[in-house]
C-alpha cells in the first residue's frame, strides 16, 4: 500500500509589525489633509519601528530580478492615501534620475542605498547637490514642495539591498517623470512587480 506524504509545515509568516504599521498609517491620514506633508513627522517612527526588525518580509517581496531593480507592492489603502512598496536592488542596479509627486519616506531594511539629489537651475536644467548614503535602518523623507527628485542605487557592489518605502498616494499609479540632466521630462507610471499582495489579517495558522 503506497504511502501519501502530507506537504512539509509552511514556516508562519509573521505580519505583525507590517500589520502595525498599516493600522497605525491608517489612523494618521484621518487626521491630516490628503498629501498634506506635515504628516511626514508622524510616520518617521512608525517606519522606523518596522525597519529596525527583520524577518517579516517573505521572500517572494524581497526577490532581486538579475537585470532591474524590483518595486513590490506591500499594501494599499483602499482609497489610495498611501501605499507601502518593498524595492530591492541586485549589485550595480539603480533607478534613472525621477521624481515622485507625492510625499514619501525611505527606509533601509538591508544592505545600503545610495540616493543623488538634484535641483532645477532657472534655465530648467538639473544640478546635483549632493549624495546620501543610507545605511540599515536609515531613514530619508522625500517631499515635492521641497525638491524630490533624486536617483537611487543600491550602495552594495556584492549583495543585494531592500528598502521599504511608504509614499502618499499609490505610487503605481502616480503618473511622475524621469529626467536627463537637460531637465527633460518622460512621464511613467512604474506599476508593481507582484501579481498578489501579503495576507496581512491571517490569524489562523498562530492558533
Amino acid at each position: 500500500m503506497s504511502t501519501v506524504l502530507a506537504p512539509a509545515p509552511r514556516a508562519q509568516e509573521d505580519f505583525a509589525p507590517l500589520r502595525d504599521l498599516v493600522t497605525g498609517l491608517g489612523v494618521l491620514v484621518e487626521q491630516f489633509e490628503a498629501g498634506d506633508e506635515a504628516i511626514l513627522p508622524a510616520v518617521r517612527p512608525l517606519l522606523a519601528r518596522l525597519i529596525a526588525r527583520d524577518g517579516w518580509l517573505p521572500a517572494e517581496f524581497a526577490r532581486p530580478h538579475p537585470d532591474h531593480y524590483q518595486q513590490y507592492l506591500l499594501h494599499c489603502d483602499s482609497a489610495e492615501r498611501f501605499s507601502i512598496v518593498s524595492f530591492v536592488w541586485g549589485p550595480g542596479q539603480g533607478t534613472p534620475i525621477h521624481d515622485h509627486r507625492v510625499w514619501g519616506l525611505v527606509g533601509v531594511l538591508r544592505g545600503q542605498e545610495r540616493s543623488e539629489h538634484f535641483a532645477r537651475r532657472p534655465d530648467g536644467s538639473l544640478h546635483a547637490t549632493g549624495t546620501s548614503l543610507l545605511e540599515r535602518g536609515d531613514i530619508e523623507l522625500l517631499s515635492p514642495t521641497q525638491g524630490d527628485i533624486h536617483r537611487v542605487s543600491n550602495g552594495l557592489a556584492d549583495a543585494p539591498s531592500i528598502s521599504i518605502h511608504i509614499y502618499g498616494g499609490n505610487i503605481g499609479a502616480v503618473a511622475r517623470a524621469t529626467y536627463d540632466l537637460a531637465g527633460r521630462e518622460k512621464r511613467f507610471i512604474s506599476g508593481y512587480a507582484n501579481a498578489r499582495l501579503p495576507n496581512l489579517w491571517k490569524r489562523s495558522e498562530s492558533l
